[in-house]
């Protein structure tokens, strides 16, 4: 991505994140009940059935049986076609702010670490992609928590569902400031994600351009619609390899930021989860991420990327 004023990546990153938003809000829905505890699950998801071990214990199936159609078939009939999109009010009005303050943020860093080490290379990159992370994580936390709050909120069609703002004052009202900031520690963990994400799209979009070479170094691709194919599926491929690496932060970001007091750190919750399901529990959802995650990086690239070659024509 070139650097420039940061205005333009501001709102390149601002439109780009609201498109993704808006196109895979019910997916995202699936995917954050499926990686919360079972307890949240309970009321509008298929019977728990205790079967017994080896030693005499009950053991309680988790919800990892429980697939994405099947759960999207669930919320449709109890809820309605509405509860799919719950914290899309949140969602919406962090996506913009939290995209906008990232792509500035990525390119901002891009252009100072260029001037000190090797220009656009991995390690540019990586720390790029780091301080972007932890700056959008800071900022926007409170919006995610309680659009996660809303997401795992399963009422019956009859009932009424809480607004964002009635989420947010029984947040403040139960846990004060502090529970805003519930589940930070599993988003700088994501990082990670974000490192391996940018990594792998910054080789995969040289590539292209080397297999360009009619372009100049400094420009961006030509506005045909190969090049932003290309684009696509550079997104969707580094997405989908750091989504598989460093999906169980997402497990473990829901759980600290459900209700209650029983996650209480980034650590406890890792061992928890574990002792009490198993390891496989830390990728549930992963394949409702998938879905999801897949075409939304699609779309948050392609346009952040559309934006910055349309300014840059004007």
């Amino acid at each position: 991505m070139p650097s420039g004023s940061t205005a333009l990546h501001l709102v390149a990153g601002g439109f780009g994140g609201t498109a993704g938003a808006i196109l895979t809000c019910p997916l995202e829905v699936v995917k954050t009940r499926l990686q919360s505890s079972s307890l949240a699950l309970r009321p509008f998801c298929l019977p728990v059935v205790q079967l017994q071990g080896l030693n005499g214990a009950l053991i309680r199936p988790g919800f990892s049986s429980v697939g994405v159609l099947e759960l999207l078939r669930t919320i449709l009939e109890k809820e309605g076609i509405r509860s799919l999109f719950r914290g899309l009010g949140p969602n919406l009005i962090g996506v913009a702010p939290s995209r906008a303050i990232y792509f500035a943020a990525y390119s901002q860093a891009k252009e100072k670490l260029n001037t000190v080490f090797v220009p656009e290379s991995k390690k540019v990159h990586m720390l790029s992609a780091a301080c972007a992370g932890v700056t959008s994580a800071s900022l926007t936390n409170p919006i995610w928590l309680v659009k996660t709050r809303m997401q795992l909120e399963a009422r019956a069609k009859s009932e009424r569902h809480s607004s964002a703002l009635q989420c947010a004052m029984r947040v403040y009202r139960t846990e004060g400031l502090r529970g805003f900031y519930r589940g930070i520690t599993a988003s700088y963990a994501g990082v990670s994600e974000t490192i391996i994400h940018f990594v792998i799209y910054e080789a995969l979009k040289q590539r292209l351009r080397e297999h360009q070479p009619f372009l100049a170094p400094g420009l961006l691709f030509s506005p045909k619609s190969q090049d932003f194919l290309g684009l696509m599926a550079a997104a969707a491929v580094s997405k989908t390899c750091a989504s598989c690496i460093a999906y169980p932060h997402e497990v473990i970001r829901t759980r600290l930021r459900e209700e209650g007091c029983r996650y209480r750190s980034f650590v406890q919750t890792l061992q928890l989860v574990v002792r009490e399901e198993g390891p496989l529990a830390l990728y549930r959802g992963l394949l409702a991420q998938m879905f999801r995650q897949i075409p939304n990086a699609a779309i948050v690239m392609v346009t952040y990327e559309l934006i910055i070659h349309l300014a840059t024509k004007m």
